[in-house]
């Protein structure tokens, strides 16, 4: 019996135990549970934590960084135009001599050299005048058409102004220079004329300078360029010694022109063919004008340049000199005669120190003008020039000049200039 209840207490402390057990077993298994949700709440916890750091630190280093500079823009929007306004603010300080006479207050020619101008057989002047009748400036438009861009460029300055005077304000009205509209190949407006080569044009502290010699026109033209290939008719005039400015022709100017461009600069060959013609009381003839010209720009060095411009033919007249020379002269028998001419300009540009240059040249024009002239005709213009121009500041130049010129007659009398000008441009 004894042993009986013995067994019966062993079985169920045994089963007690069991019991425990299996007890105890559930609550480590919640407990694990438990520890594996928190672990994977810390966890999320601290991704969301490293994110907020790498983006506070990315917030940090943008606003710490410098600001990257604005995007530099060519020109403002207008529609479906970019439009562009320039020009340059250019103030002349000149002191002329004159051996042979006095130039008028009021003549373009006190402002910049006009080799015509010159007075001969008059007594010896001394003068001084201030200008900004140089200061330009110009607006361009452009827009998308078709396959490329249709192009308007518009220029003025104030030389030369009917309107104005030195009393009291001293206020000149503005004159057109260049308006032209481009498409592709074409170009049809006022422009330069595609005789001449600007970049032959020498620096200077005045406005113009070595004119005698140099090709210089800006008239009305249509123009066609093909690569290195230009063509052009342009605006017919036909100034003549003995009936004035004419302006009787009935078939344009024509140019041909062929440029070249390389590490060494540019040079470019023009031709040109005119239609001479006069009509007035009881008159109208005609007769043929050519002229061809070489110029250019040639890089000599480093820095330096020699910049040219060689021309010659019959009728040239008004495209050389600043019409210091004519077309023709209508003969004792009633024929008008073209009047050879031939001249040129060559400067050199050196460049000293960081911003600073020399400019020296040379020009002149030579006129072989029929034996039955008036004696008062001119027959030749030469100068010669030195300049030095600093750039003080960005777009800032400052510039000293001494030129001198002589003009002669066929009477064989002349006339000299020399002129020493001070300026101050800003170009923007």
């Amino acid at each position: 019996m004894k042993k009986l209840l013995f067994l019966s207490a062993a079985g169920l402390a045994l089963t007690g135990t069991a019991s425990a057990q299996a007890a105890l077993e559930d609550r480590l298994a919640a407990l694990e549970e438990m520890v594996a949700e928190l672990k994977a709440e810390l966890a999320s916890e601290r991704a969301k934590g490293d994110a907020d750091i790498v983006r506070i630190e990315t917030q940090m280093a943008a606003t710490s960084a410098p600001a990257a500079p604005p995007t530099k823009t060519d020109g403002f929007r207008v529609g479906d135009a970019t439009v562009k306004i320039g020009g340059l603010i250019d103030l002349d300080a000149h002191v002329t001599h004159l051996d042979g006479g006095v130039i008028a207050s009021n003549s373009i020619a006190r402002d910049f050299y006009i080799p015509g101008s010159t007075p001969i057989g008059g007594e010896s002047t001394t003068f001084t005048d201030f200008t900004a009748e140089s200061t330009r400036f110009f607006i361009s438009a452009s827009q998308p058409a078709g396959e490329g861009s249709v192009t308007g460029y518009l220029e003025m300055d104030f030389l030369g102004s009917a309107q104005g005077n030195e009393l009291v304000t001293n206020s000149y009205s503005p004159r057109m220079r260049r308006a032209f509209v481009t498409y592709g190949n074409w170009l049809a407006g006022q422009e330069w004329s595609t005789f001449q080569n600007t970049s032959a044009i020498p620096e200077s502290a005045s406005f113009l300078i070595l004119s005698d010699g140099m090709v210089f026109v800006r008239q009305p033209q249509i123009r066609y360029t093909h690569g290195n290939w230009q063509f052009a008719i342009e605006n017919p005039n036909t100034p003549t010694i003995t009936s004035g400015n004419q302006d009787a022709n009935t078939l344009p100017d024509a140019v041909v022109r062929y440029n070249w461009k390389g590490d060494y600069g540019n040079v470019s060959l023009a031709g040109l063919a005119r239609q001479l013609r006069i009509e007035e009381a009881g008159i109208a003839e005609e007769t043929f004008g050519y002229g061809l010209s070489v110029s250019g720009l040639l890089k000599v060095g480093a820095r330096d340049d020699i910049r040219f411009n060689l021309v010659g033919g019959e009728g040239v007249g008004r495209y050389v000199g600043l019409a210091a020379g004519r077309e023709a002269v209508l003969s004792p028998a009633g024929e008008l005669e073209a009047i050879p001419a031939y001249g040129g300009l060559i400067a050199w540009r050196h460049p000293f120190g960081e911003t600073a240059r020399l400019n020296i040249g040379y020009s002149g024009l030579f006129l072989d003008n029929p034996s039955y002239v008036p004696a008062a005709t001119t027959a030749s213009v030469q100068s010669a020039y030195a300049a030095i121009l600093w750039d003080v500041a960005p777009k800032v130049t400052l510039g000293v000049e001494a030129m001198h010129g002589i003009r002669e007659e066929e009477s064989g009398a002349d006339g000299s200039i020399s002129r020493f000008t001070f300026s101050t441009k800003y170009a923007f």
